[in-house]
C-alpha cells in the first residue's frame, strides 16, 4: 500500500500546504481531522474517533460520504490517534505520515511523538509533519540525509538513556564516535554544509527533528 496520511485535530494553521490529494497517498481523518480534510477538498478513505469535537451537522455530513467510519466511545484506553495508527500499521503501508498531531495540548503532543515508536517497532517509516517540523525516530545504523531548504535545521535527540557512537559528517558541527546522553543539548540545531550528509550510531534510539524558524 502507498503512504497512509493520518490527519488529527491539532491546530489547523499548523497543517502544511503540501496536504493535498494524490494517488500515492491514502488519507485518514482522526476526529476533527476529518473536517480539516473535507474542507480542503480531500475525502478520506476512513475516519477514526469518538467525534466529540465535531458538530452534529458535520457528523451528519460525514455519514453521507463514502467513508469507512470507525467510531469509539469517548472513554477508552487509547487515544483516537493511537487506534488509527494500529489500524494503519496493519495495512502494510510504505510509510505513515501524521498531520495535526502538534501544537495543541502539550500532553497530547508529547504522547503523539512517543507514538512514533509503534512504527519503529514494526519497521515502518512513520513521521510527524507540521508547518515547521518533521519528526521521526531511528534505530542504530547509518543514514544519508539530503539538504532541504524547507527544513534546514537538524537536531538529534536521544530517546534512550544513552546513544553510543553517534557520528555526523557533512554537518556544520560534526561529531565522531560520540556518546549522547538523555537530556544533552549537544546535537540541537545543526545544519548541513554539503548537499548530503550522513549520521550513524551504534546503540540506542534517536529522534530526528528537521525544522525551520
Amino acid at each position: 500500500m502507498n503512504a497512509i496520511c493520518l490527519v488529527a485535530g491539532g491546530p489547523r494553521h499548523l497543517l502544511p500546504d503540501t496536504l493535498e490529494q494524490g494517488d500515492d497517498r491514502n488519507y485518514v481523518g482522526v476526529d476533527e481531522g476529518v473536517i480539516y480534510l473535507l474542507n480542503r477538498g480531500i475525502t478520506p478513505s476512513a475516519a477514526f474517533g469518538d467525534f466529540d469535537s465535531i458538530s452534529k451537522q458535520d457528523l451528519n455530513m460525514l455519514s453521507s460520504k463514502n467513508i469507512d467510519i470507525h467510531s469509539f466511545e469517548s472513554e477508552k484506553d487509547m487515544t483516537d490517534l493511537e487506534l488509527a495508527i494500529h489500524w494503519a500499521l496493519d495495512q502494510n503501508p510504505s510509510e505513515i505520515l501524521l498531520f495535526g498531531g502538534t501544537g495543541g495540548r502539550l500532553d497530547h503532543e508529547l504522547i503523539n511523538i512517543q507514538l512514533l515508536k509503534l512504527g519503529l517497532d514494526r519497521n515502518v517509516e512513520m513521521k510527524i509533519v507540521d508547518r515547521n517540523n518533521q519528526i521521526f525516530l531511528k534505530k542504530p545504523g547509518a543514514y544519508t540525509v539530503a539538504e532541504n531548504q524547507q527544513y534546514p535545521y537538524l537536531s538529534f535527540l536521544p530517546t534512550t538513556q544513552v546513544v553510543n557512537g553517534i557520528t555526523l559528517t557533512g554537518f556544520k558541527y560534526p561529531l565522531t564516535n560520540t556518546t549522547l546522553h538523555w537530556g544533552s543539548t549537544l546535537c540541537i540545531s545543526n545544519e548541513l554544509v554539503t548537499k548530503k550528509g550522513t549520521y550513524s550510531f551504534d546503540d540506542g534510539i534517536i529522534m530526528v527533528v528537521r525544522s525551520k524558524d
